[in-house]
């Protein structure tokens, strides 16, 4: 294509609401990681003007103009088209809010997050209830200005999985239910693995020596990230070349640093693999959806690092790194403690199989206060009861109950099933990739990530939002998302583990 002075003036205006969303982003991260506490009620206000800001320069309606005139132009490329196309559904989406809304939603989120934290330190929902509430009136209003067909959730939903619906949510939970269900409880009717060792204590250098090792393996480079420690584990990203990860550490519990290293450092390679650079603040360099991402940090998280093979090609150097806590433990032992199932309360702490009743209770929570069946003062309760109803365990306190996760101070209502819908994804990809990459085994067992994470790149990353994500994952799998993927997986994993055949 030759230089197109309406497509170039197009990409400026986006490159400059990237600029300016990617500087607010700078703040989002430095207030949770080493923002002093008395900053709280500034770093609100900051945050809340650059949101404004970057909201009002997309919506303007010159922009509009442009859009409408490069719709029509024929001499654009296919990327071009498409990212003209791709931009034109954001702007019509956008242009629904009211920029009073935009600057209210935000400042209240930005003095959530110390809200949260305090109430979830003192143990206490009810200092974070009068938040929530304004949160959740927010999103209801903005599910209005949005419109939906079936269900006020769906407008929200489609901030991070386009074209999810309730209806397809309620299907797949249904075989969650029918399936997943059932057999956890197969498995915990089982005598479980025995985990002691992974709650002696494991220093926090120790740990993170250990776990950069294994990131660096998997292909983060530190060049282009960092890795900082955060109340709630998260990837966020800059610019290109800027991806920047966070974890927690439990000294008394192994899994938690690691894993969520792991996580969140395939998020970080999702980002780092997006055609960013030429790209910068266009559809095709940006993530395809949020599920799509958790695809990503599941299938590293959960398909690879918690893998038989992975462990046969790592754990002499975790027994190197903590030779009295693990010196006498054999791999196989390890192997199957950290695949212990075990119903739990903290989501981020709980197994892969567990998990998902974790999530499964959070949509109902958010779908029924969205809906208004139930008000931010039913929370405590309706979240207890579900957690007695699918994990048959009662939370005894609000910071192990619903003021666990960050989410709702942030105002992300419609987030939580693409945690879900990310693992589903993961199990469907994982299938195709072993059948892709004959020496797959052989290469996990022997620490070489590089092919796994080449194939990542070609089929997921590179695309950007050049696909919807059925449209990817048939792509690439040959088929819609299929939930029996999942359970072939983990019915082979944890048969094998619990003596199930």
């Amino acid at each position: 294509m030759k230089n197109n002075s309406k497509y170039e003036a197009f990409k400026l205006h986006l490159q400059k609401v990237a600029d300016i969303t990617f500087s607010g982003a700078v703040l989002g991260w430095d207030q949770q990681v080493y923002m002093p506490k008395n900053g709280a009620a500034f770093r609100g206000q900051q945050m809340a003007t650059l949101q404004a800001l970057a909201h009002e320069i997309f919506v303007d309606s010159k922009f509009g103009d442009l859009l409408q005139e490069l719709s029509t132009d024929d001499t654009l490329g296919e990327s071009e088209q498409l990212n003209v196309k791709l931009v034109t559904k954001d702007y019509l989406r956008k242009k629904k809010y009211p920029n009073s809304f935009v600057q209210e939603h935000a400042r209240v989120c930005a003095d959530a997050f110390s809200g949260w934290q305090e109430a979830r330190a003192k143990n206490d929902f009810s200092l974070f209830e009068p938040t929530l509430k304004k949160i959740v009136e927010l999103k209801r209003v903005e599910a209005k200005f949005l419109g939906y067909t079936e269900h006020p959730y769906e407008a929200l939903l489609e901030d991070y999985e386009p074209g999810l619906t309730v209806k397809k949510i309620d299907e797949v939970f249904d075989e969650v239910k029918a399936e997943l269900f059932p057999f956890i409880k197969q498995l915990t009717g089982k005598v479980r693995p025995a985990s002691e060792f992974l709650h002696k204590h494991y220093a926090k250098d120790k740990q993170w020596n250990f776990s950069e090792k294994m990131v660096k393996q998997m292909g983060y480079d530190f060049d282009s990230g960092r890795a900082d420690y955060a109340p709630h584990p998260f990837c966020t990203t800059f610019a290109p070349g800027d991806v920047r990860i966070t974890i927690r550490v439990d000294e008394n519990h192994f899994n938690q640093m690691f894993f969520a290293a792991v996580h969140e450092a395939g998020h970080g390679l999702y980002e780092l693999g997006l055609n960013q650079a030429t790209q910068y603040g266009l559809p095709l360099g940006q993530a395809l959806s949020l599920a799509f991402h958790e695809s990503q940090s599941r299938l590293w998280e959960n398909n690879i690092a918690r893998s038989h093979s992975y462990w046969k090609a790592n754990f002499k150097t975790l027994q190197v790194a903590f030779p009295e806590n693990l010196g006498t433990v054999k791999m196989e032992d390890f192997y199957k403690a950290v695949n212990r199932v075990e119903p739990s309360f903290i989501r981020v702490e709980a197994d892969e199989l567990t998990y998902h009743a974790h999530i499964y209770i959070r949509y109902l929570t958010e779908k029924s206060l969205i809906d208004g069946s139930i008000e931010v003062s039913d929370v405590p309760k309706f979240w207890n009861d579900r957690y007695e109803d699918y994990l048959g365990i009662r939370p005894p306190s609000d910071s192990q109950g619903c003021l666990q996760d960050v989410h709702w101070s942030y105002g992300s209502f419609g987030y939580f099933p693409t945690y879900s819908f990310g693992s589903f994804y993961a199990a469907q990809l994982c299938a195709q990739m072993k059948k892709d990459l004959p020496n797959f085994i052989n290469d996990v067992e022997s620490g070489s990530m590089a092919p796994l994470l080449k194939w990542l790149h070609d089929k997921v990353h590179v695309h950007g939002r050049r696909y919807t994500s059925s449209e990817l994952l048939t792509r690439i799998t040959g088929s819609e998302l299929k939930f029996n993927y999942f359970m072939d997986y983990v019915r082979e994993k944890y048969g094998k583990i619990y003596g199930i055949h």
